[in-house]
């Protein structure tokens, strides 16, 4: 009768690994367009207030004391939101991201592949077991490397599993497989 509460077949295992980097990729993904918009914005507000601290400096030459008080002020204010800027480091955290991104696409596709070679036949146990072995050794490589997802990309990620539970359901691995590879394709109705 134990044996019958938890069954996990090697194809389930090779899909919740999927599923898993699939989620993580989207998640890294969505954190790099986020860090890259918010370091376009940082350079758009950094430029204006380059662009007004330096009109109201040469303004201020004229002699004028509330323009000496704007340039001083602005000249701060672009000061600090430089410092601010380059030590939330918006563009390097991108790239990381984007380069773990890069990676884990990779994986999806590699995960995709060996389900796919499974599902036709052209693979045996053994290999099938190899191969999700080596997949796996090559996933713990990426996210030992990879920039961890913030709080936001944490939320994208639960957002993109629905349930918010950090495993994916069947139905969201299916989403992200060709129809010959869902499971809802292989179970017969009853």
């Amino acid at each position: 009768m134990e044996e019958s509460l938890f069954q996990l077949s090697l194809v389930d295992h090779i899909r919740l690994s999927f599923g898993s980097v699939a989620t993580s990729y989207r998640a890294h993904a969505r954190a790099a367009e986020r860090l890259a918009a918010r370091a376009r914005q940082s350079r758009v507000v950094l430029v204006i207030l380059l662009g007004l601290a330096t009109g109201s400096s040469l303004v201020a030459l004229t002699g004028a004391r509330p323009f000496q008080i704007a340039a001083a002020a602005l000249s701060a204010i672009a000061l600090v939101s430089l410092a601010m800027v380059h030590s939330l480091e918006f563009e390097a955290r991108a790239f990381a991201h984007r380069a773990c991104a890069a990676q884990l696409w990779l994986l999806c596709e590699k995960y995709r592949a060996l389900l796919a070679e499974v599902h036709d036949g052209l693979v045996d146990l053994p290999e099938t077991t190899a191969r999700r072995d080596n997949l796996m050794r090559e996933v713990q490589n990426v996210y030992e490397h990879a920039l961890p997802a913030d709080r936001e990309a944490y939320q994208i990620a639960r957002e993109a599993l629905g349930a918010g539970t950090g495993t994916p359901s069947d139905q969201d691995i299916d989403r992200l497989l060709p129809a010959s590879l869902r499971q809802t394709a292989r179970v017969s109705p009853t």
